[in-house]
């Protein structure tokens, strides 16, 4: 006759493995063998961390045509609608402004330096204060593998919201195939090699599940069937990922009609929307593994950049040279090609809260457990106004804020939002900001 222990595992236990002399490790996702009775805390009493996050998207909104202007509720009109399904989720937060004092709008840059380091910035390029996300990571990022990552969904490594100041800016992965390999990759690293790389096609040959087999068959004898059930829901995410990433590296049915380069090695990434699309999925679900694995407590992605790239196959005419050149419909009074194009982005961050709200964690899920800020840099961008620039909370911090509730800042400081976040996160700090952006008023509204 044979038994379980009450809790044969801690929260550190990963699976690991063997490969080419190199050590893989698979961490583990909060299982209920790691949590209390309840599932409300660690076996050990701690807290389930509470993860933070920022979701950048560029171009902001159409004016009148993203959210109602009644602030007893959220109300998402057409262009948010795929945001409707998740409303319980989001905090949305109009009319708070980025005063400039004076300085000049450095067009596509002011309003998210200013909304995320609380100053703005005196010439283009400049980053005058570290990122709130960055204060944050340096508080609860430091007993994780990554203090922070950082994604970008364009290809472009240039595409970074985040940095400690103007030359020390965070570079992102650009590419699903390297944010795997970051994460599954050997941990072996030589000191002598100034530029070491993992092969991912080998690494991908003899995938991450494969080498710690053995341990994951014994560990799944070890826990219950509940867990037994979500670490193949688990291994099974992983499995996927490893498939479709396999798939870009192999080689497509010739056509006779084709020439093309020397592949690279890896999928495509770029700014053709289909392309941010499908990687903006993959390295979506990387990430939440990252944090449910507690690899990482601290992310940025940037669906796409701040004078947005985006384009569809085939059209040369940019998401961001249609804000300005495309005439408004002459029947509905707004740019339609450029709306559109915000139309699929917030369906990007539709299916990103749909992920979150899908992770199983203790007595919820992920996304109780995390905060995310969502936001653009321009509020219109035809105009480049950075006064009312769109910003949504979404998760609850571990169920420390209210949820649902559309909030005026009356012309407040967008400040009050980034110290709200940090507050939230444990940062000690009373007051930030500059100038007409400083403040020591929080966002009280939202909290429990």
């Amino acid at each position: 006759m044979s038994f379980l222990l009450k809790r044969p595992a801690t929260r550190r236990r990963a699976l690991k493995g063997m490969f080419r002399g190199g050590a893989i490790g698979m961490a583990l996702p909060l299982l209920d063998v790691f949590l209390n009775d309840n599932g409300t805390a660690l076996a050990g009493g701690a807290p389930i961390p509470t993860r933070f996050g920022n979701w950048f998207w560029g171009m902001g909104h159409t004016p009148g045509h993203a959210i109602g202007p009644d602030t007893s509720k959220i109300d998402f009109l057409e262009e948010c609608k795929a945001l409707i399904p998740y409303t319980k989720h989001i905090n949305y937060f109009g009319r708070f402004n980025a005063p400039l004092d004076g300085r000049t709008n450095i067009t596509h840059q002011s309003g998210w330096v200013s909304l995320k380091t609380g100053a703005p910035p005196p010439k283009y390029g400049d980053i005058p204060a570290p990122t709130f996300d960055v204060l944050i990571s340096d508080v609860v990022g430091g007993a994780t593998r990554f203090r922070a990552l950082d994604v970008a969904c364009t290809g472009n490594p240039k595409d970074t919201f985040s940095a400690r100041g103007t030359y020390s800016r965070n570079p992102p992965e650009v590419s699903p195939l390297a944010l795997y390999t970051r994460l599954f990759g050997p941990d072996f690293v030589d000191p002598n090699s100034a530029n070491f790389k993992p092969d991912p096609e080998l690494l991908l040959q003899h995938s991450v599940l494969s080498v710690v087999e053995d341990q994951r068959k014994q560990f799944a004898n070890e826990i219950g069937a509940a867990d037994r059930a979500r670490l193949d829901e688990y291994t099974t995410s992983i499995r996927q990922l490893e498939n479709q990433i396999s798939l870009q590296l192999e080689k497509p049915t010739p056509a006779d009609a084709c020439r093309v380069a020397k592949a690279p090695g890896e999928g495509p990434i770029g700014a053709e929307l289909p392309i941010v699309q499908a990687n903006h999925r993959l390295m979506t679900q990387m990430l939440i593994m990252a944090l449910a694995c507690n690899q990482t407590r601290v992310f940025n992605m940037a669906f796409n950049d701040a004078l947005s790239c985006l384009r569809r196959p085939g059209n040369a005419y940019t998401h961001h040279i249609l804000t300005h050149e495309e005439p408004n419909h002459k029947t509905l009074g707004y740019q339609v090609e450029a709306f559109w194009f915000n139309c699929r982005v917030m369906e990007a961050l539709a299916e990103f809260i749909d992920a979150f709200a899908a992770v199983r964690e203790g007595d919820g899920y992920l996304l109780d457990n995390t905060l995310i800020v969502a936001h653009s840099e321009v509020s219109n961008a035809k105009l480049h106004q950075v006064d009312n620039i769109p910003v949504m909370t979404i998760g609850t911090a571990g169920k420390r804020i209210k949820t649902g509730k559309h909030i005026s800042g009356n012309g407040d400081p967008v400040t009050r939002i980034g110290l709200t976040a940090m507050q939230l996160m444990g940062v000690p700090i009373e007051t930030w900001g500059t100038g007409s952006l400083q403040t020591s008023k929080i966002v009280s509204e939202i909290l429990v």
